[in-house]
């Protein structure tokens, strides 16, 4: 688990059994913590403490494999069990990434380094929801290792999305062909491999104190995983076009994950090796590029703001260029800014595409924070084209997101299922729409549920926590089940959200960080 990854200037020993002088994340509780404030605020629209509790319960709703005995979200039963085994290899667990039968391994090591950049960043604010943080990395993890189990290959998918999207059934009563797809030297994916190395090895960060010896397995597969994502060059949708697209195509090309993975290997390991290739290949590989989105597809956003820490927290000097990188990803987000570029729904929504915005939304927001902290670290700001912008505008920025998120805006709609008086009720998720294992114990055949995925009825399983694509352009939302662009859930929108709500929490006053706090 994370118990000490920020490094700030003043380097402290974290123990499970920490002073009531030093928070396990390695600050001392007082005015130069960039988590402390001086007067929390009396009143918060939000819940947030709950939303938090609820974004991270999500993701036992999209468990695949043997469940545990631990498992909350009871609807749901053991699915997936024999995944692998028609190329005689373990793959039974991981994600579903979102309202279909698929384990895509590109979304899901996405979702994993957010998860873990997540608890690595605000971890030390989560209290009880920290383990369940946690687990939800360890469930992604564990599949990780096995799909990376062989070197030079990674098994990247199983299940046939043509195959599986032609059926509207349980993930407990599948019986759509469960295809394995792999990349390997002959057919490479640098991209879903650079995305693993990253996801494993921020991960090795959440569990190095917690659970050396599991830490040590992920961060060596990762440098392993990384050399092969380099060496053998090639975006895997070329190879697997057939299979992932337009699913989960990688548009972006490869580059951007190579940086990132680079990076995330970087504060994993501090190898100055992994330095001296972000400084020799940074360029090349798209670091300066105004590319303002950031997602599972496009990670040049998050490498800079990763990278910008190592300049701003570490002083690291090789890296100034990456705070120039990190501010004009900052500037377009700002209103009235020079360099401004974001819309913004009527409402006043970050508007990035139709198909799943809320992704944008949480990932942003993360961000915001996120670069807020490390501004607030190194007592700097962001200077755009002469208007000056400070931590604190980019949280306040960042808070009107969730917000909206979370209710405040003009449908007075949650978009987060279970939380708040309204929320959406006919989500575009197969387990949720279709009665669950325990109030009807048949099999539902594979077009048998279309029918209640075209009728009007709630959705009889309520996936609490999950985060759907929401409204359009103009801030209208149906709630039709068949509109996958704004009613389908995704791991990775909940990923980076899990972060900003523990930050949100805790600065509202929700959640008080104990000097003594048990983190590990």
């Amino acid at each position: 688990m994370a118990c000490a990854n920020f490094s700030f200037t003043l380097l402290v020993l974290c123990s499970c059994f920490a002073t009531s002088f030093i928070a396990c994340h390695g600050f001392p509780v007082h005015h130069n913590n960039p988590f402390h404030h001086r007067h929390h605020p009396r009143f918060a629209s939000h819940n947030y403490r709950d939303a938090l509790t609820k974004s991270i319960l999500f993701f036992e709703g999209q468990r695949s494999g043997k469940l545990p005995s631990s498992q909350r979200m009871t609807w749901r039963r053991d699915s997936g069990l024999t995944d692998g085994s028609t190329v005689h290899v373990d793959l039974v667990g991981g994600y579903y990434d979102a309202g279909d039968n698929v384990k895509f391994g590109f979304p899901m090591a996405f979702t994993t380094t957010m998860l873990s950049w997540s608890v690595l960043e605000f971890g030390g604010l989560m209290k009880g929801e920290l383990q369940n943080a946690r687990e939800a990395i360890r469930w992604a993890t564990d599949y990780l290792l096995k799909a990376t189990a062989h070197t030079d290959t990674i098994y990247v998918q199983v299940g046939n999305a043509n195959k599986d999207h032609a059926c509207w059934e349980r993930p407990e009563d599948m019986d759509t062909p469960r295809s394995v797809f792999k990349v390997d030297k002959h057919s490479p994916g640098s991209d879903v491999a650079a995305e693993t190395a990253a996801a494993l090895a921020a991960a090795s960060l959440v569990f190095r104190r917690c659970d050396p010896t599991y830490a040590k397995l992920l961060v060596r597969r990762a440098i392993r995983v990384f050399q092969f994502a380099d060496k053998y060059r090639g975006a895997y949708s070329n190879g697997l076009k057939r299979f992932v697209c337009p699913f989960y195509c990688s548009y972006s090309g490869y580059e951007d994950e190579l940086l990132w993975g680079a990076a995330w290997l970087h504060k994993a390991t501090k190898n100055p090796t992994y330095l001296n290739y972000i400084q020799v290949n940074g360029q090349t590989l798209g670091a300066a590029q105004f590319d303002n989105t950031f997602g599972w597809d496009n990670k040049h956003v998050g490498a800079r703001i990763l990278l910008s820490k190592a300049f701003l927290v570490q002083k690291l000097q090789s890296l100034h260029d990456y705070k120039g990188h990190a501010d004009n990803f900052i500037c377009s987000l700002i209103p009235g800014a020079p360099f401004s570029s974001a819309q913004y729904t009527p409402g006043g929504l970050l508007f990035k595409m139709s198909d799943s915005n809320m992704q944008y939304v949480t990932s942003t927001s993360f961000l915001l924070l996120t670069y807020a902290k490390y501004l607030t670290s190194a007592r700097t700001v962001v200077n755009c084209g002469g208007t000056v912008v400070t931590p604190k505008r980019l949280r306040t920025i960042a808070k009107k997101q969730v917000d909206y998120l979370l209710g405040d805006n003009p449908l007075k709609m949650s978009y987060m299922v279970g939380y708040g008086p309204r929320y959406p009720q006919r989500i575009h998720h197969r387990g949720s729409s279709l009665p669950s294992i325990t109030t009807h114990p048949g099999k539902i055949q594979c077009t048998s549920g279309f029918s209640v995925m075209n009728s009007q009825s709630p959705n009889p399983n309520v996936l609490v926590g999950a985060i759907v694509g929401g409204p359009d352009e103009h801030d209208r939302f149906p709630d039709e089940r068949s509109d996958y662009e704004q009613s389908e859930p995704a791991t990775y929108i909940n990923a980076p959200l899990v972060g900003a709500l523990a930050y949100l929490a805790h600065s509202s006053g929700q959640l008080e960080v104990l000097a003594a706090s048990p983190i590990c």
